[in-house]
């Protein structure tokens, strides 16, 4: 079977080069759909880890285009007492110190200043991570669709070969994890019963995500922890404080800095690590969130609400057993499934187990991440319109 043009390895090479984040991160999305639409049609054996890759780049999507993300940081940031208290203790030594700014000014400018910096780098961090797991794993999908899916029979010398490839070693930097998913995709591409089919599926589903969220540890942490120059916040927010008073003030500030912290330094380090605890949080709150089709919005702290498809309720293969045992606490049930914290790998891969095992049968997951006109337009090395 001849490979699609457009999923070829040249192909993915080609957008993962690509340096518009936007850009890349739409033809990321659709290429995953593509492959997950080519796989699924010869597998048979409901959602492919591309499957559920399409929304997971969807979904970073929002953050790498700062979508409602700087106004939603906003809001909540503003609705937090201590962090008023704490902006107000600032404004009163600085006026003491000759300041002339408002409360609101302050809030204002400490505010948003700090909700840019978090949302460029989360979005950064999110936009990295999308390219780095898209450029090593769709390539060995299309790699595997090309060399290993026209086969008739199972032929081990032809998936030890293509395993061959792949670097030995646990990840990060291994991709032994990739070996064992892509093996359990090629015994289920010829297993005739269909319960022993899904479970192989599963599997390779699984080995593909743990190796997907290996990689991926950093980049989840970096997003999460949006981290800043708080020396250079607080330097940012004196310039502001002080903007418009005259030299002696000016001077006065300076000369007790020099001789050591003030009040007000210490003020404003505090409010500044106040700000970022609760910027982690608001950050947590919507990078942990995943729209599934049709209109399933999951969040990934709370533990899912369905149950396991059907065909994946009672589980017969050993080695998936044996895997679960290791990724999930409660193999048996969503019980706990929801993640306290997304940079946490086992919390991580708890949910990820559930969610594949309760959607591996919803065939809304193929439908199409984009519409036609939108195709066309990224296609043609244009931003599509409309929502994304």
């Amino acid at each position: 079977m001849p490979v699609p043009g457009e999923i070829t390895i040249a192909k993915i090479d080609s957008i993962a080069a690509l340096t518009e984040p936007v850009l890349r991160n739409v033809l990321i999305t659709q290429c995953y759909c593509e492959l997950s639409s080519v796989f699924a049609t010869h597998m048979a054996a409901g959602a492919n880890w591309c499957t559920f890759a399409t929304w997971a780049s969807k979904q970073a999507g929002l953050t790498i285009r700062h979508e409602d993300l700087e106004h939603a940081l906003e809001n909540i940031l503003k609705n937090v007492p201590e962090i008023e208290i704490a902006l107000s203790l600032v404004i009163t030594l600085a006026k003491q110190s000759g300041a002339q700014q408002s409360l609101g000014n302050l809030r204002d400018s400490v505010v948003g200043t700090m909700v840019s910096n978090a949302a460029s780098h989360a979005a950064d961090a999110v936009s990295r991570g999308n390219k780095k797991v898209f450029e090593e794993i769709a390539r060995e999908f299309s790699r595997f669709i090309m060399n290993c899916l026209p086969d008739i029979a199972y032929n081990k010398s032809h998936i030890d070969d293509f395993c061959r490839q792949l670097k030995p070693g646990l990840p990060p930097d291994g991709q032994d994890y990739l070996a064992k998913g892509f093996s359990y995709y090629y015994r289920a591409l010829f297993e005739l019963d269909s319960k022993k089919r899904v479970q192989l599926n599963l599997l390779g589903n699984l080995f593909i995500g743990y190796h997907e969220q290996n990689r991926l540890q950093p980049e989840i942490a970096e997003a999460l922890n949006a981290s800043i120059d708080a020396q250079q916040i607080k330097s940012e927010l004196l310039d502001k404080l002080f903007k418009g008073s005259n030299w002696w003030i000016k001077f006065r500030l300076f000369f007790k800095r020099v001789f050591g912290f003030t009040l007000l330094d210490n003020a404003i380090e505090a409010s500044v690590q106040l700000i970022q605890k609760h910027l982690r949080m608001a950050l947590t709150a919507h990078l942990m969130t995943i729209t599934l089709p049709p209109d399933n919005y999951l969040h990934l702290g709370r533990d899912l609400s369905m149950t396991f498809s059907e065909d994946l309720k009672e589980l017969t293969d050993a080695d998936l057993i044996a895997l679960l045992k290791q990724v999930d606490p409660t193999p048996g049930s969503v019980l706990e499934s929801g993640a306290t914290d997304w940079a946490n790998l086992a919390e991580r891969m708890h949910y990820i187990a559930d969610m594949f095992r309760c959607y591996h049968q919803s065939k809304e997951l193929f439908d199409p991440a984009f519409t036609a006109a939108q195709v066309e337009a990224m296609k043609n090395g244009r931003l599509p319109e409309g929502r994304l």
